[in-house]
């Protein structure tokens, strides 16, 4: 169990997700044992414990979705469903006795870096307080849910909740529902609902390019020779990497590939979907890759259903019985479904961290969340963020960026080991010329192009994705150099 009496750590993590559970990983296996990682929630899983609405699962292939020093040899097919993620999020707790470092129920509500002493301050919101010499946030960037301001919602007789907020034992057996979003949850969850529900109205603003999944359940044939011989799977792993890395041509303006990505995905809706007025529905009018690219097989079979409606007039407002729509259709319903997304770009939520001179995150990102190597902020000493700004993907694992990131910051931590009294500070110029290039390539990008996204801010700046490839991003940030950062010596000599 943890030593609740210790109040000052090596390093504080916050987020027991895929980001927080692999640091501490990592750390372990450094042999830094001094740390501690404050999760909110009452198990360990992050957005993987939060999402448990029907269908949920990985779009990324599973030798992909994991990580490289504790590979998923057994999983039991490539996408993975949410499930067994959690189970494999477990299973690498106990293979390096993290859950001892895990303090489970404890919000953090406030960061403060203390510039005399050079260490962060922290406060938990049941008024706990903690010390660390080194801050890593690993709080995700789709972990607090978003439900619009749809007019007269009070008013709604239903049930309505939000799909990271999934009723637990919910049953919707001949109930009339709808689903307000058809995009990356609505995919996976619609086609399960629709089994279920009488009626199924899918409200859809936009329509969405989605690829065929194909998925691969695994023979126990297979899985046991990935076990008895590990360089088989590592093998898939690499062929995997390469084809998705390849993949990012079709992110770029006008490329072949990107003419060749959408070739399959208006041939997987021809293929599945027959009749002509809803294809015509379900044909995006942005260019590819602007939004997330979504991968499912049964999506669009569900759509066909004779018991499940596509809507693309917009809510107009609640009342009792259910929606209204822009139309003036009625719209009779016993639950409604928010699969509206998340406050992508609101990196730190509610807490208040505050860095050197009394400034703080939020102000500092008042016109766009923005970090050297997606990790670094100038004025927030030894605060080293996994999975933030400009550090996502729609063409890879995840979890290979979240990996780079961790060991980056082990260099940091390692190369601070033998000065205690001493901090690090992204220097101002290193941390805007890396933006400022990021940005400008970003413009050859698609998640720069004139759609609605969640990848981009109000004044249209990209802040969420990376603008490049996994490779290209692995030779940026292999090496901590201290040279791009500014050292300060705390002016005391003595921590409490």
């Amino acid at each position: 169990m943890l030593n609740t009496a210790q109040t000052s750590y090596d390093i504080v993590i916050l987020g027991a997700g895929f980001g927080g559970l692999g640091m501490g990983a990592q750390l372990k296996m450094q042999g830094i044992d001094n740390f501690i990682i404050l999760e909110r929630g009452a198990r360990i899983g992050g957005v993987w414990r939060d999402n448990a609405y029907p269908g949920a699962a990985c779009d990324t292939e599973s030798h992909l979705y994991c990580y490289s020093f504790y590979p998923h040899l057994r999983v039991s097919k490539m996408y993975a469903d949410r499930d067994e993620l959690l189970r494999y999020m477990d299973a690498m707790a106990a293979r390096y006795d993290l859950m001892k470092h895990v303090k489970l129920n404890s919000e953090l509500s406030q960061a403060h870096w203390d510039e005399q002493a050079n260490r962060w301050a922290f406060e938990l919101a049941d008024g706990r307080r903690l010390q660390g010499r080194f801050f890593v946030p690993a709080w995700g960037q789709l972990n607090k849910p978003a439900i619009p301001a749809f007019k007269d919602l009070e008013t709604f007789a239903g049930h309505a909740f939000h799909s990271a907020q999934w009723p637990e034992g919910l049953d919707l057996t001949g109930k009339k529902v709808a689903s307000i979003g058809a995009a990356a949850s609505a995919v996976q969850y619609v086609p399960e609902v629709a089994k279920q529900a009488s009626h199924l109205t899918v409200f859809q603003r936009s329509a969405n390019w989605i690829m065929p999944r194909n998925q691969m359940v695994f023979s126990r044939e297979q899985l046991d020779a990935y076990s008895a011989q590990p360089q088989l799977y590592e093998e898939s792993r690499r062929t995997l990497h390469a084809f998705r890395e390849n993949g990012f041509a079709r992110t770029r303006h006008g490329t072949d590939a990107q003419q060749e990505g959408i070739k399959m995905a208006t041939g997987h809706l021809a293929a599945q979907v027959s009749d002509e007025a809803l294809r015509a529905k379900l044909t995006p009018d942005y260019e590819f890759a602007c939004k997330r690219i979504l991968r499912s097989d049964d999506y669009y079979p569900a759509l066909m259903r004779s018991n499940v409606t596509l809507e693309t007039a917009a809510v107009d407002r609640f009342v009792p019985e259910g929606i209204i729509d822009k139309n003036g259709t009625l719209h009779e319903l016993d639950s409604v479904i928010f699969g509206t997304g998340f406050e992508s770009q609101a990196f730190h939520g509610d807490l208040q961290v505050t860095g050197t001179r009394g400034q703080t995150l939020h102000d500092r990102w008042a016109q766009g969340a923005e970090a050297y190597l997606g990790m670094t902020v100038p004025g927030f000493p030894n605060m080293f963020m996994i999975y933030g700004p400009n550090t996502n993907l729609n063409h890879n694992s995840i979890i290979t960026m979240l990996e780079i990131q961790q060991r980056y910051i082990i260099q940091a931590v390692k190369g601070l080991g033998e000065h205690p009294r001493t901090a690090v500070d992204v220097k101002p110029d290193t941390f805007h010329a890396y933006n400022d290039s990021l940005q400008t390539n970003m413009q050859s990008s698609a998640f720069s192009s004139d759609c609605s996204s969640w990848y981009k801010n109000a004044a249209g700046k990209v802040i969420n994705n990376w603008s490049g490839t996994v490779d290209e991003y692995r030779a940026l940030a292999a090496e901590w150099k201290v040279d791009d950062y500014r050292l300060l010596v705390a002016r005391e000599s003595v921590y409490s």
